[in-house]
C-alpha cells in the first residue's frame, strides 16, 4: 500500500521549512550587518573617497578607497562578519596615515550596499574591487589584500586567483564549519551550512608572501586555527601571535607595528625587485611564475 498523499505533501512541507529555517539561523549565526550607509566624512575621514561598485547581477556594493603615496602598497580590505566601513575607521585612519593605501569593501546589506551577504557574493564582489583597483591604475604588485576574520575567507580565494604582492589574514580559520562546531556542538552545521569558506582548501594555492595575526587569547576563533592555516600555507610566510590579545584587540598588543614592519621588510623589499617601474614589477612576477 502506497504513501498517503497527505503524508506526502507533510514531509515535503516540514523538509521546506527545515531547508528555509537552516538558512535563516546561518545568516543569523554568521553574518552580523550595520546596515546604515555612512560616508567616510562622517566617520571623521578627511581624503577619503566612497566607491560604489555595481555587481554582475545589480546590485551596489560600497567601498572606502584612501589611495597610497607614491611608492606605497594598497591594502584591499575585507573586514570580519559585524559591522561595517565605519566600524572601521580608526584603522583604516592609522594605515593612511603612514602612506599605505586603503580600498576597504564591505559586503552586501552592509553599510548601505544592497542585496545579502553570501560566500559565493562576497567572493566574487572581491575579486571585483581587485580588478577595479587595477583598472584605477594601481599596480598588482602594489596590492595586499587584508582578511579580519570571516575576510580572511574571502581574501585566501581572491589570492588564490589574481596575483598580489601580499596576503595578510587577522585571525583566521580553517573553515566556518569548524568554528560553527566549536561553538555550536549540538547544532548539524554540516546540514544546514552552505557557506563554509573553507581556507584549507585554498591556502596552498597562493604563492604571495603571508602574514598570519592572530591574538593567543582569541575567544572566538582559536590561535590554533590561525596556526594550522600558517603551517599549510606555502612560504613565504610568517605567524605573529599577541599574549593576552583577543579576537579584535591584537591592535593594543602590537600588531599594527608587526603588520607595518611586515610590509615593509616583505612587500616593499619584493616591489622593488626591478627599477621601480610597474613594466619590471610585473616581469619579476611573471618570471617568478606567480
Amino acid at each position: 500500500m502506497g504513501t498517503p498523499l497527505t503524508t506526502v505533501l507533510a514531509l515535503a512541507a516540514f523538509a521546506i521549512v527545515v531547508i528555509y529555517g537552516a538558512r535563516v539561523i546561518e545568516r543569523m549565526l554568521m553574518y552580523a550587518p550595520t546596515t546604515e550607509r555612512v560616508s567616510p566624512a562622517d566617520a571623521g575621514l578627511a581624503g577619503v573617497d566612497e566607491i560604489e561598485l555595481t555587481t554582475g547581477d545589480g546590485e551596489t556594493v560600497l567601498a572606502w578607497w584612501a589611495k597610497a603615496r607614491p611608492g606605497e602598497p594598497t591594502l584591499l580590505y575585507f573586514h570580519g562578519n559585524g559591522g561595517s566601513l565605519a566600524n572601521r575607521a580608526d584603522r583604516l585612519r592609522k594605515y593612511a596615515e603612514t602612506g599605505r593605501g586603503v580600498f576597504m569593501m564591505t559586503y552586501r546589506g552592509y553599510g548601505g550596499s544592497t542585496g545579502a551577504p553570501s560566500e559565493r557574493a562576497n567572493v566574487a564582489d572581491a575579486k571585483r574591487a581587485y580588478d577595479w583597483l587595477v583598472g584605477a591604475g594601481v599596480d598588482p604588485e602594489d596590492i595586499v589584500l587584508y582578511g579580519e576574520s570571516i575576510g580572511s575567507g574571502v581574501a585566501v580565494q581572491v589570492a588564490a586567483d589574481r596575483r598580489v604582492a601580499g596576503v595578510v589574514l587577522d585571525a583566521p580559520y580553517t573553515s566556518i564549519l569548524d568554528v560553527a562546531r566549536l561553538h555550536y556542538p549540538y547544532l548539524p552545521s554540516r546540514i544546514f551550512l552552505r557557506d563554509r569558506y573553507d581556507t584549507m582548501a585554498h591556502i596552498s594555492r597562493i604563492g604571495a608572501p603571508l602574514l598570519v595575526v592572530h591574538g593567543e587569547a582569541d575567544e572566538v576563533i582559536p590561535v590554533e586555527m590561525g596556526r594550522a592555516v600558517h603551517a599549510a600555507a606555502r612560504p613565504p610566510k610568517e605567524i605573529a601571535t599577541f599574549a593576552g590579545a583577543r579576537h579584535t584587540d591584537h591592535g593594543l598588543f602590537g600588531s599594527y607595528e608587526a603588520i607595518q614592519s611586515w610590509l615593509d621588510r616583505v612587500v616593499r623589499k619584493a616591489a622593488g625587485a626591478g627599477d621601480g617601474s610597474g613594466e619590471d614589477r610585473r616581469a619579476a612576477s611573471a618570471g617568478a611564475g606567480r
